[in-house]
Formats: C-alpha cells, sequence, structure tokens
C-alpha cells in the first residue's frame, strides 16, 4: 500500500465522521449553552445532526484538495483535467439522489395507506392479536417489498408506520431499539430476492451476471428465513407491550382518503423512477412532474417530506465523496482474507463504511464464486449495525429520531439492538444451503 497524500487525508477525514456519528448527542449538549436561536445554538445544533456528518467532513476534504491540488486545473485546451471540482465529476452521485427522490415519493399519503392495506391483509392471516398481527406483518413484508420497490422506499414506508402505530410514548425505550435494530438489519437482507433493489447487490450484480433466480437462490430464501426468525423473536421479546388493540393514527379533520387512479399514478411514478434509477437526469425530470401532481392534489397530500430527504441524500453524497478514498486499504483487504474470514470481515467492515462501497471495491478485483458470495453476504449482513452501514438507514434513522426524546437514537444502542437479528443472518448466510447449485 502506498497511499497518496489525499487519499491519507480522506481516509483520516473518513475516520473522523465516523467518531463524529458516535457522539452528536455531546454536540447538541452544547448547543444548549447558548440562548434559542443564537449563532451558537443553531451551529452545534448542525454539528448534532447525524444526516449532515459525513457531507460536513466531505467539505472539510474538499477544501484540503482544493489547497493541494487545485480547485480547477486546465490543460492547454482548457479541458478540466484536475482539482476538486474534476474529482466531484468523477464521482457518481446517482445513489444519492436516487434516495432523495425514493425517499420523498415514498412517504406520500397514497404509498403509506397502500403499504397498510397489505401489512394489515397479511397481519389478520396470523394467530397473535391484532397489534401483535401488524408489527409482525409490518417488519416481514415491509422489508421484503424492499426486492420490489428498492430498499429506500421499503424503508420509508415500513418506518412511517412504525412511527405512527407503534412508536408512541407509551411504548418503552428498549422496544424502540430493538424495533429500529431489526427494522435496520430486515431492510438491509430483505432487498436480496431480486438483483436490483439492495445499494450492495446493485453495484455488483450487472458484472457478475447475477439475476432474480440467481439471487433468490442464493441470497433470498436465506433472508426471508431470517427475517421471519428475527422478527418472531423479537415480537415474542415484547409480547407485553404488543398486547391489545391496534392504536388508530390520529387523523386531522380534513383528512382525504386518496382513490384508486391517485394511488396508481403514485405507484407508476415510483415504478418509472426505479425503472430508471441508473439515469439521473430522467428520474429527477419525473419527480419534478411528480411535485406538480400532488400540488395540484394537495387535499389528498401529506406534506412531501422534502427535508428529511434532502438531509438524508447530503449525508450519502459526502459518504461517496469520502468513501471513494478507502479504495487503496479496502481492496488491498478484501483480496487478503479466506471465505469465510472475508464474510465476517465485510460484515464488521460495513459497521464502518456504507455496504454498497465495500461491494463496488470487491468487484474491481478478482475473486472466486464464494468469495463473491461471502462478501455480498457479509455486506447485506452487516448492514443494520450503524447508520451509516447500509444506504436505506439514515431515511429510517430520520424518520424515527424524534421518537426517542432530546437524547435521540444513541449509535451503542442501536448497535447492540441490532446484535441479535445479525446474529440470525449470520447463521441464515453461513449455514443454509444454495438451492440449484451457485456460489456457495
Amino acid at each position: 500500500m502506498n497511499p497518496t497524500t489525499v487519499e491519507l487525508a480522506g481516509t483520516v477525514l473518513f475516520a473522523v465522521a465516523v467518531i463524529h456519528t458516535f457522539i452528536v448527542k455531546k454536540f447538541e449538549n452544547l448547543g444548549h449553552k447558548y440562548p434559542q436561536g443564537s449563532i451558537g445554538e443553531n451551529f452545534f445544533h448542525f454539528l448534532g445532526e447525524v444526516e449532515a456528518v459525513f457531507g460536513m467532513w466531505a467539505a472539510v476534504f474538499l477544501g484540503f484538495y482544493s489547497c493541494v491540488k487545485g480547485f480547477t486545473v486546465y490543460d492547454d485546451h482548457h479541458n478540466l483535467i484536475g482539482g476538486a471540482v474534476h474529482y466531484l465529476q468523477s464521482q457518481n452521485f446517482t445513489e444519492p439522489a436516487f434516495v432523495f427522490v425514493i425517499m420523498c415519493i415514498a412517504g406520500t399519503r397514497p404509498i403509506i395507506l397502500l403499504a397498510e392495506r397489505i401489512i394489515g391483509f397479511f397481519a389478520k392471516l396470523m394467530p397473535f392479536g391484532p397489534r401483535m398481527n401488524f408489527y409482525i406483518s409490518a417488519l416481514i413484508f415491509g422489508p421484503i417489498l424492499g426486492s420490489f420497490i428498492t430498499e429506500p422506499a421499503a424503508m420509508t414506508v415500513t418506518a412511517l408506520i412504525l412511527l405512527d402505530y407503534f412508536y408512541s410514548s407509551d411504548m418503552s425505550k428498549k422496544f424502540k431499539y430493538a424495533t429500529i435494530g431489526l427494522l435496520f438489519v430486515n431492510i438491509s437482507v430483505g432487498g436480496t430476492l431480486t438483483h436490483f433493489a439492495a445499494p450492495p447487490v446493485l453495484m455488483v450484480a450487472g458484472k457478475w451476471h447475477w439475476g432474480m433466480e440467481f439471487m433468490i437462490n442464493n441470497f433470498g430464501y436465506k433472508a426471508v428465513i431470517a427475517i421471519i426468525i428475527s422478527t418472531l423473536s423479537i415480537a415474542t421479546m415484547f409480547k407485553k407491550e404488543l398486547t391489545g388493540k391496534l392504536i388508530d393514527k390520529q387523523l386531522h379533520d380534513n383528512y382525504m382518503v386518496p382513490t384508486w387512479w391517485m394511488t396508481g399514478i403514485h405507484l407508476l411514478f415510483m415504478a418509472m423512477v426505479v425503472y430508471t434509477a441508473h439515469h439521473m437526469v430522467f428520474f429527477l425530470a419525473l419527480f419534478l412532474f411528480f411535485l406538480g401532481f400532488t400540488t395540484v392534489t394537495q387535499e389528498y397530500q401529506d406534506k412531501i417530506k422534502l427535508k428529511e430527504s434532502l438531509l438524508v441524500g447530503f449525508f450519502l453524497g459526502g459518504l461517496v465523496t469520502l468513501g471513494t478514498m478507502q479504495a487503496w486499504w479496502l481492496k488491498e483487504v478484501l483480496t487478503k482474507l479466506s471465505d469465510l474470514t472475508l464474510f465476517f470481515g465485510a460484515t464488521a467492515l460495513t459497521g464502518i463504511t456504507d455496504n454498497a462501497a465495500l461491494t463496488y471495491l470487491g468487484s474491481l478485483v478478482e475473486l472466486s464464486d464464494s468469495a463473491k458470495y461471502y462478501l455480498v453476504a457479509g455486506a447485506v449482513t452487516g448492514g443494520g449495525l450503524t447508520v451509516i452501514a447500509n444506504a436505506p438507514n439514515p431515511a429510517g434513522f430520520g424518520i424515527l429520531k424524534g421518537s426517542f426524546g432530546d437524547e435521540g437514537i444513541s449509535p451503542l444502542g442501536l448497535l447492540k439492538s441490532a446484535l441479535f437479528p445479525t446474529f440470525i443472518c449470520i447463521l441464515a448466510f453461513v449455514f443454509l444451503p444454495s438451492l440449484g447449485g451457485g456460489a456457495h
């Protein structure tokens, strides 16, 4: 390994950003020492926003990059060949933009109500009480739905349903942590029934020729088993808190229920955005038309979650900017590990770096078929350990963090709560056989 000065700086700032995510509460506490509305309070409040952390340190990195290599460097023909602007142009920010758009669309009233109906239908088929049935159904079918509507959309929908029905003040903090840890892990593995929904799978599926049949045989069915076991276990653990009737969410007086055709148009917009997920210009144009449609039908809409979605996009954009600088050491690590060591190494590394970045770097080196399987299996298994482990996590974090009181969501609390479902996924991906041959 022979990293450049810029690469070393990128790695140091990446490590600082990771540490920052664990101490955001300290910055919030500092903000409380300043008068309300003052610059000091707003500054420290901004430093205490988890979603802003990576974007913030990415800006510091770009400042350093500009000092070392210049802001813009042109050749004799006025072509941009170097500098911070050239570096940014060489990065792919399609995923952050896609997560922003899909989160806005998935968080609308027609989509949420449709998801509630689907989850409610499956809940009626279960033998437990109404509240436990709905909880189990939401945390099984919501994440599995992620294989078809993408993980960011599934995270948004499921988190909003949990917020409305289960994250009330009378639920214990222990229950809330166990549920968010379960949600993050289930979403991470729930997108593996297809080859286009989970970010870490999307990064390698085309190059490694993984189709839907391959994904179901090698990943999907194992993920479903792990999701069911984890969800039933957590639901049983909190059986007392999940007894009784399902408490309906509070609706305001002028709440208008969307018609079937309106829901259909929302689904059409979502399907078109998913279909054009690799083409940022196209799906951003679709999003502008979608905003126009929601304005015309605003009495049937809730407020579009632009701020929350933009913060998540900012988070992921920072992760892309800093993540690229980790290639010099990550590629070296990935090529020197045995299959099982690679699996556990990928699971652990995912906790401190985005799992899609991890599999992307793995796609740049020559790996055996079994190594490819264990790399991706480890990446999705560890996707619930931290807020940065999986691209959809910041979306769920942003939606649910207000329910945890002034202290917010503790990174260590999230890590602990995700350990049990992560362990179940480890057992599923290591010991269950692949169907019809394949990688494992």
